[in-house]
């Protein structure tokens, strides 16, 4: 399904995208070294409930999972890039975290995620996430009526290969809005000009992420976390963006 939000719906949705980016950036101050992932898990909890919000990831039960998730926000370390499972883990100096987090309020989704260093980086790490973070950029100014969802992907995998990252095409952006995963697929790499027309009222969840050496994943044995099969560092940036009549407007900006 391809969702079209009526302008009635783009203020609820810049409410849900900011409830999204106000937890993503609580968490990221609050972490340090010794903080445990289940503990990021109970704050992510506690903030969207007292919200009035609904998590998009307790009951999700997709067909590459293992049953419901049953936790509140994905928590990716070091060689883990997506769909983290939080456990009893306590974060180590240098750790490479990334959080992945959705939510619905007022009947509107929103998806984010980001990716950062507790404690000391290493400078790989920090050009990883860099270049993460510059795809989504790019994604995001190809994002614009009249646009194909290929010009997106071209723009991101563009990014990402000259960087000189491998490119996964297994996972990747996603439409969104009523609920969290929607048509149409966005690849992190693509040909431009093709696919799904770009038009106002489009809402997308635009996500680069990449391993450092490989394209390949693996899944842990809980079922959910997926890691490179090298044991390589990871790194993933998201943003959920609507397309309007002048480009794309950003739902989940932080202010820092």
């Amino acid at each position: 399904m391809i969702e079209i939000l009526p302008p009635s719906k783009i203020p609820l949705a810049r409410k849900s995208g900011a409830l999204v980016a106000e937890i993503l950036q609580t968490v990221r101050e609050r972490a340090t070294v010794g903080t445990n992932l289940l503990e990021i898990d109970e704050w992510t909890k506690d903030i969207i409930l007292g919200a009035g919000a609904t998590s998009c990831y307790v009951d999700y039960a997709p067909s590459f999972g293992r049953g419901p998730f049953g936790h509140y926000i994905c928590t990716s370390v070091n060689d883990a890039v997506l769909h983290g499972l939080p456990h009893d883990y306590a974060l180590a100096d240098g750790d490479l975290l990334t959080l992945d987090l959705a939510v619905i309020l007022g009947g509107v989704a929103a998806d984010s995620a980001i990716s950062f260093v507790v404690g000391e980086p290493r400078k790989e790490d920090t050009a990883m996430i860099d270049a993460t973070e510059r795809a989504l950029a790019a994604g995001i100014a190809a994002a614009r009526p009249g646009n194909k969802i290929g010009d997106i992907s071209h723009a991101i995998g563009t990014v990402l290969r000259e960087a000189g990252y491998p490119i996964n095409m297994q996972f990747g952006g996603h439409g969104i809005g009523s609920t969290m995963h929607q048509d149409p697929h966005v690849s992190n790499s693509g040909r431009p000009g093709r696919g799904y027309g770009l038009r106002p009222g489009l809402m997308l969840a635009l996500e680069p992420w990449i391993m450092e050496d490989t394209d390949e994943l693996v899944t842990d044995d809980d079922g959910w976390t997926l890691r490179s099969t090298t044991g390589c560092r990871t790194a993933h940036s998201e943003h959920t963006v609507v397309i309007t009549d002048d480009g794309a407007e950003i739902m989940t900006l932080r202010s820092s």
